[in-house]
């Protein structure tokens, strides 16, 4: 199975770059599934429901969120309709929607998408994202249940994001992080199969400060003081993300290719013109 998985999309920028560009990657690249973060795909903070509308419509089959899941508050009666829209699993008890579910393609491979929010250096305290994710993956094994599993892990430090990695290898095809909106350069296939990348950066502006225009979170680093909010940065978006080929027999990652396309950052892994 071919999967590829997109990091946070940043306001008009990274929602254009999507809509633009995602069905010709869908066909050249022969893609089964396709999920993209998308919880800053509105100003930079949430996403309504017409933008979720867009990048559904782009080609996405599963949409997850993060911490800004429900800053738009058009979302909350609208996520409980809407089930390719994923918040993270132990965002609040409760909190709308769900955390995880498991896709069928059209030729009944299955695809089980999760998402957890880590714990260190974020805003607020959040549940567990170990203990969140375990009963999901037991309740899906992969091979089985499962011809494929995707974990989110939407957090702040790197070391959270690498032992949540450890913990899915061999539950998961791929573990890729989210949330910092830079993408790292550590992808690989851990000891027991699972595919892993410790963060797929964002797709956005990158002439910016992690997709915000750049003045004003210059101004609070030097100053300390706010002037203004912060406004998504307008420039040609890069997509960024992962690529993941799959075992459809044990579900195991065969190959992991980071995907840079478009933008300022330099093109890595496969060309939009001819598929890998």
């Amino acid at each position: 199975m071919r999967i590829l998985f997109l990091g946070d999309v940043v306001g008009r920028a990274g929602r254009k770059a999507v809509a633009e560009r995602l069905p010709a990657l869908r066909r050249n690249w022969r893609l089964d599934f396709i999920a993209i973060n998308g919880e800053n795909a509105t100003a930079g903070a949430g996403i309504t429901p017409d933008h979720v509308k867009l990048l559904l419509e782009a080609g996405a089959d599963c949409i997850t969120l993060g911490d800004h899941a429900f800053d738009q508050k058009s979302l909350i009666p609208f996520i409980e309709n809407e089930p390719r829209l994923l918040r993270p699993l132990n965002f609040s008890k409760v909190a709308p929607g769900k955390g995880a579910r498991l896709f069928t393609l059209a030729d009944g491979r299955r695809v089980l998408v999760a998402q957890v929010l880590g714990q260190i250096f974020m805003k607020r305290p959040f549940d567990d994202p170990f203990s969140a994710v375990e009963p999901v993956l037991r309740a899906h094994p992969l091979g089985g249940q499962a011809t494929a599993v995707l974990v989110d892990v939407h957090c702040e430090a790197t070391s959270e994001k690498m032992a949540i990695g450890h913990w899915c290898d061999g539950r998961a095809s791929l573990v890729v992080g989210t949330h910092t909106h830079v993408p790292t350069a550590d992808a690989m296939i851990l000891a027991r199969g699972t595919g892993y990348l410790t963060d797929a950066g964002m797709c956005g502006d990158y002439d910016s400060v992690i997709g915000m225009q750049k003045d004003e979170p210059m101004r609070r680093f030097v100053t300390g003081m706010p002037s203004k909010r912060f406004e998504p940065a307008l420039g040609e978006a890069t997509l960024s993300g992962v690529l993941v080929e799959t075992d459809d027999r044990t579900g195991r990652a065969q190959t992991v290719t980071p995907i840079r396309q478009g933008g300022r950052l330099p093109a890595s892994g496969p060309v939009v013109e001819a598929a890998p």
